[in-house]
């Protein structure tokens, strides 16, 4: 098994969390599932997600999720027949499989396709508005001189990278929620000519929180749209994210990563009288937490108290509290940064 093989490969007694973890590390959607040395099957990031949703124990061993039926190529296919269902469904590798199933070889994507791998499947045209009024004060002294948004990334800023990613998905309307150094940020953007971007700006008078703002724009947008902060950066597939929340009819979506927690210390259980129920040793927690990206139907504008501090927690409490849907669509510890955090920060960019 040569090491590219070797490198996107797990075993059927894995975990679902270690094949999760396993992705992470190695920046990768797909990985390879061997029984022994016998090829069983693969598992992609979409299985795991899945799993997460319907709140599968992630302990579990990953055989336990695999599908029978998934994407594989024969030895009697053409490289064309190959190369065109790689393209149509984006697969990062395909195995190559006999007729008794066994595993002869794995094509890359970047052996037979001259391009970059589109995270994003099926391209949607949809309003994404970004949140940036704040004044981010957990990049001072930095923030001091540039807006957040401003700040570099590379040879973007961050509120340019998020942007692409939405652009890489065929969206180009962006209605941008402005306060701290408003007009900064707008001369910047408006002096950049960039015809992938269609602007709207919006300003608060007064801080309204992470949803209050977005009442300003009830008359602006009558369709999903995407909501995102300004200091968040998600590489994973937003059509995906999109499918979850119509698939769901969520009236709302919130974008989750995966933490896991390792607890140095035996964790005890206790019942009646104090007595010992269970133990266990050095456990790994694992919690979703919110990202800050949001898929939204139009009507919540509604919803939203006009000229008030109101988070978008607020609104999702105000959901929940109606009977409503608010979904959580999982992504990898490593699929989200947090810019706005000056450690995350640093790391990113070295």
């Amino acid at each position: 098994m040569n090491t590219r093989i070797q490198a996107i490969s797990i075993k059927t007694s894995d975990s679902i969390l270690t094949a999760f973890k396993h992705m992470d590390a190695g920046g990768k959607k797909l990985l390879l599932v061997f029984d022994n040395t016998t090829f069983k099957g693969i598992v992609s990031i979409g299985d795991i997600q899945r799993a997460i949703i319907k709140q599968v124990d992630l302990s579990q061993q990953i055989e336990t999720i695999l599908r029978e039926n998934y994407k594989s190529a024969t030895t009697q296919q053409s490289s064309a027949e190959i190369k065109a269902t790689m393209m149509q469904y984006r697969m990062e590798c395909m195995p190559v499989v006999d007729a008794t199933g066994v595993l002869k070889d794995v094509i890359f994507w970047e052996d037979i396709i001259d391009e970059s791998l589109v995270l994003c499947q099926t391209p949607f045209d949809l309003p994404v508005v970004i949140m940036a009024g704040g004044k981010g004060t957990r990049l001072k002294p930095l923030t001091n001189v540039l807006p957040k948004p401003l700040i570099p990334v590379g040879e973007k800023t961050i509120i340019e990278d998020i942007m692409d990613k939405f652009v890489a998905c065929g969206s180009h309307r962006f209605l941008l929620s402005l306060n701290y150094k408003a007009e900064f940020i707008q001369s910047y953007l408006e002096q950049q000519h960039n015809a992938d971007y269609r602007l709207e700006f919006f300003t608060e008078d007064k801080p309204l929180g992470t949803a209050g703002s977005l009442t300003l724009l009830k008359d602006k947008i009558h369709e999903t749209f995407f909501v995102s902060n300004c200091d968040i950066l998600i590489k994973e597939d937003y059509s995906q994210i999109l499918s979850y929340h119509r698939e769901n009819n969520n009236e709302l979506t919130l974008v989750t990563a995966l933490k896991s927690v390792a607890i140095p210390y035996g964790i005890v259980e206790t019942g009646t009288d104090g007595l010992l129920v269970d133990i266990k040793e050095k456990p790994e927690v694992n919690f979703q937490i919110n990202t800050g990206m949001y898929v939204l139907e139009p009507h919540l504008l509604q919803e939203i108290p006009e000229h008030s501090y109101f988070n978008i927690t607020d609104l999702m409490q105000a959901i929940l509290q109606r009977g409503g849907r608010v979904g959580c669509f999982p992504v990898s510890e490593k699929a989200w940064t947090d810019i706005g955090d000056w450690k995350e920060y640093m790391k990113y960019i070295k």
